[in-house]
């Protein structure tokens, strides 16, 4: 006879692999957009980096895993249908995002989701709100952070380098910039695979194959490669829009950018607390080109990107609730 939790639970590790995918080639241009528009590195190049260095990242800590895995909801209110319907949330809304080209956030995505298909299925009280608090406040300042990190980065270089000629100054970023680059595909890698890390394993502490929760090796060797390899895929979309339609970057910019962003994210990661790397880059970019002046920015990409950061939470909740009540008749909660 079938056994449909062992079937519900294979379904979410593809699920969540999948997220990662889509994850990888939706967030490419995270760490490497800035430095292919300044071209500091080809695309060939840049990619390749950051699918590796996104794998390396992915590797070597847990802790937003277990914020994601037990901080969210009531562990006892999680079910299969839970998980699984809570992913399709995340992964319908990045797939939207990344056709019209916008930096949403995968990791409000796959928040959003979990709330949504937990509320279907048991309600507002399974949320753990006080978990929620801190991981939605880490959200909301890390943005913050980075806007204020790029901006007071991006003047001290003009300060510190006000004597030097604009080319030749641009000549040495260029190079420094694949340092950075490198920094920011690392920082990516530690924060967006952790993500399905802590979906997948909360699926297995609900099916009963571990006890405690804690990461196995083969979640995160999966979903590290899940990652790199939609890393290599790419989103030019995504790319295109932060890289060359929001503010204009040089070398010198881009270096303060990754900088920047590279710092808050291994820094919220240090301490398990999730960001969206989608958030903090173009948050970076803006406080970079607000150094500059407000003529720098394309507001009007800024804008559409400010209401996906907006609508993202509610637009994958609402689809994960709807996902958890049209399959949870069919496939069992």
């Amino acid at each position: 006879m079938l056994d449909t939790t062992l079937v519900l639970l294979l379904l979410v590790v593809a699920a969540a692999l999948i997220f990662d995918f889509i994850n990888g080639f939706h967030d490419t241009a995270n760490a490497i957009a800035t430095c292919i528009s300044t071209r500091a590195l080809s695309i060939r190049s840049a990619i390749l980096m950051a699918a590796a260095l996104n794998f390396a990242g992915a590797m070597i800590s847990t802790k937003v895993a277990a914020t994601i895995g037990k901080g969210i909801v009531d562990p006892a209110s999680v079910t299969q249908m839970v998980v699984l319907a809570g992913i399709i949330g995340a992964i319908v809304w990045d797939l939207i995002t990344w056709y019209y080209g916008l930096p949403s956030s995968s990791s409000h995505a796959i928040i959003g989701g979990l709330m949504g298909a937990v509320i279907a299925h048991a309600g507002l009280a399974a949320l753990h709100a006080a978990g929620l608090k801190t991981i939605i406040l880490a959200l909301v300042l890390s943005p913050i952070v980075g806007i204020a990190l790029g901006f007071l980065f991006m003047v001290i270089m003009m300060w510190a380098f006000r004597n030097k000629s604009p080319y030749g100054l641009n000549k040495g970023f260029r190079k420094l910039q694949v340092l950075s680059a490198a920094a920011m595909a690392f920082s990516h890698g530690t924060a967006d695979a952790q993500k399905s890390m802590g979906v997948i394993t909360m699926a297995l502490v609900s099916y009963g194959l571990i006890e405690t929760f804690a990461v196995p090796t083969w979640v995160k060797v999966a979903c590290a490669l899940a990652m790199a390899l939609g890393t290599a895929i790419g989103g030019w979309r995504i790319i295109k829009t932060v890289g060359h339609d929001f503010v204009k970057l040089q070398p010198v910019h881009g270096f303060c950018v990754e900088t920047a962003s590279a710092g808050v994210i291994l820094g919220a990661a240090a301490i398990g607390m999730p960001t969206s790397t989608t958030h903090v880059i173009t948050s970076s970019i803006l406080g970079v080109g607000l150094s500059k002046r407000l003529s720098a920015i394309n507001w009007q990409i800024a804008y559409r990107i400010v209401w996906a950061w907006v609508l993202t939470i509610p637009a994958s909740a609402a689809v994960s609730y709807v996902t958890y009540q049209t399959l949870s008749p069919l496939l069992g909660k």
